[in-house]
């Protein structure tokens, strides 16, 4: 992937991580960059709760755009 992510950029995964119960396209947000291509990111419940905090390839991941370009 081409664009650089940042810190507090929202996300989706492009692929399912089944050993965390994660599905292809469920939304998180970076919260922190922990080396080249490499983040942490947290998926949180409507109510707040964070039920996924972990280390994902850059390559995982899709920066998602509220705003057009």
């Amino acid at each position: 992937m081409s664009q650089e992510i940042c810190v507090l950029d929202v996300v989706a995964l492009t692929e399912d991580i089944s050993d965390r119960g994660l599905l292809r396209g469920q939304v998180g947000t970076v919260v922190e960059l922990l080396g080249p291509g490499v983040c942490e990111v947290e998926f949180v419940d409507n109510d707040g709760r964070t039920y996924a905090m972990l280390a994902l390839k850059a390559s995982q991941l899709l920066v998602l755009h509220y705003q057009p370009a």
